[in-house]
């Protein structure tokens, strides 16, 4: 789509902007690349067009949007006075009116509101958060996601119960604690869907005993830093990948180093991602018992083998009842279970039944995620029928309303670009049960180091109101290429990105 800027008399500094509108356009039309060009379109291309234009009384915002030979305006307004207050609070009201403005245009066309309305971004939950900790009542919550952004009130809500469950989380965490990751970036096969850092074990086995070996130095002075920083860690999440794609004696020689290395003293979680059933087996399952590791998660993702094979599974479903099965058997007494909607050749029907039977199973958590077509994929290079945007959110309401009525609570959700009717991801809990660091994570509550190859560190300073983010490289080889560097950020941690306040 085409995208054109009206200046006029008042300097608007429309290229700040860009953004907000791209992300608009993404959730409107999602298959839509913006464009910029000089020359005005053509007849029959797709364009749309934004101005401001201040008035005595009030700034008007419009936008003009074409698309498949149809045009609608739409257009909002806030007070003149909102231009005299200073920068940041001028930038957010023309913010929002410019994404108002353009979503009015789009919803005309499109003859429908999508279930999240105007709201883009990837944390939702945000917002009620922040507006319950202003002293709003979770109905003023409610109403203001849908009075303000249009969100359906069942979106909406949900928002809520998330942000309820991240405020009671948030109660308990204090300023000397942090959380940490760690990435094992190695599967045995790549799934279709799959953009993550993570390389097929088969072709890249001679790096997994050297990479673990970067891991552990990383972990022994991510420790000793923390100690200096006077930090202990919250919650403790290994995730990948697929980090059961390492042998026993591995994975005990890592969490081995987890117990030595960091002030672990205190954790509340220990979380591994068995993920894939196709590298779980007792002698695995009983090494991450004997850490310590109290939560897993076995992620079927689909529990119908025609699909299992369209993603690029080399298992089938009978595998992941019967990993989850032995986890029962060795003593894990939480477990968190993947489905995602929206995947090629799965259908409503399967969908449902995929999730009637994980639900058979009684996980302590299920997540429910939408599939998102992401850059590096092989759905996004190769192409290939998949569910339509409609039946992929027939399967989210269909989650929605049986997850529900057997008893599990939202408690954190998130979004992401080029998400199949532009819906949502979902963490589910028996109650009692939620994840905290998922919260912590998602909701960027705490500090989070990040050790090992794709994982980024988030330093949070609540007092500031500030997040630094610094990531390790991406791959195993550049990770181990830049060994001396991330051992040197992670000395710097003490003094520099973990400020304590009193």
């Amino acid at each position: 789509m085409k995208l054109y800027w009206n200046r006029g008399d008042y300097d608007w500094q429309p290229e700040r902007y860009k953004y907000s509108v791209e992300q608009m356009m993404l959730t409107l039309f999602p298959g839509e690349r913006p464009e910029y060009p000089e020359e005005p379109a053509g007849a029959g291309e797709d364009w749309a067009r934004f101005a401001v234009t201040p008035g005595e009384k009030w700034v008007t915002v419009t936008a003009q949007v074409a698309r498949e030979g149809r045009q609608a305006q739409g257009c909002a307004r806030f007070p003149r006075e909102k231009l005299d207050e200073p920068a940041e609070k001028v930038y957010h009201t023309v913010q929002h009116g410019l994404k108002m403005a353009f979503y009015r245009a789009g919803v005309t066309l499109l003859g429908q509101e999508p279930p999240w309305g105007a709201l883009t971004g990837v944390r939702p939950v945000k917002l009620p958060t922040r507006a319950m900790l202003a002293g709003a009542t979770p109905r003023q919550a409610q109403r203001e996601l849908e009075r303000d952004f249009r969100v359906s009130p069942v979106r909406a809500s949900l928002a809520v119960d998330c942000a309820k469950a991240s405020l009671a989380v948030d109660r308990d965490l204090r300023d000397d604690q942090v959380s940490v990751y760690i990435g094992v970036p190695f599967c045995p096969t790549r799934c279709a869907y799959c953009s993550f850092v993570s390389a097929d074990v088969g072709r890249t086995l001679k790096l997994v005993g050297p990479y673990l070996e970067g891991v552990l130095r990383e972990i022994a002075v991510t420790g000793e830093s923390l100690r200096r920083a006077g930090k202990t860690v919250h919650s403790l999440y290994v995730g990948g990948g697929t980090p059961t794609t390492l042998s026993a004696s591995q994975l005990s020689q890592l969490l081995e180093a987890v117990h030595r290395d960091l002030p672990v003293e205190h954790c509340v979680e220990y979380t591994v991602e068995a993920g894939r059933p196709d590298t779980i087996d007792r002698e695995k399952l009983m090494a991450l018992r004997e850490a310590g590791i109290g939560r897993i998660s076995i992620n079927p993702q689909t529990l119908e083998n025609p699909v299992l094979q369209a993603i690029g599974r080399r298992h089938s479903a009978q595998d992941i009842l019967d990993a989850y099965a032995l986890a029962r058997e060795v003593g894990f007494d939480s477990i968190n279970m993947d489905l995602i909607a929206g995947l090629p050749r799965d259908s409503f029907e399967g969908f449902c039944r995929s999730l009637n039977g994980v639900l058979a199973l009684e996980p302590e958590n299920i997540t429910v995620h939408t599939l998102a077509l992401k850059k590096g994929s092989r759905l996004m290079e190769q192409g290939g029928a998949l569910p339509s945007g409609e039946e992929t959110a027939r399967m989210l309401d269909y989650s929605l309303e049986r997850l529900s009525g057997k008893g599990y609570l939202p408690y954190y959700l998130y979004r992401q670009k080029y998400m199949s009717g532009s819906l949502e991801n979902v963490g589910w809990c028996l109650s009692g049960q939620e994840s905290v660091y998922n919260i912590v994570m998602m909701e960027e509550l705490q500090t989070v180091v990040s050790i090992g190859g794709g994982g980024v560190t988030k330093l949070v300073d609540r007092a500031a109101g500030t997040i630094v983010r610094q990531p390790n490289p991406k791959y195993p080889h550049d990770y181990l290429a830049a060994l001396d560097r991330v051992l040197a950020q992670k000395e710097e941690l003490a003094a520099c990105f973990l400020p304590t306040h009193n």
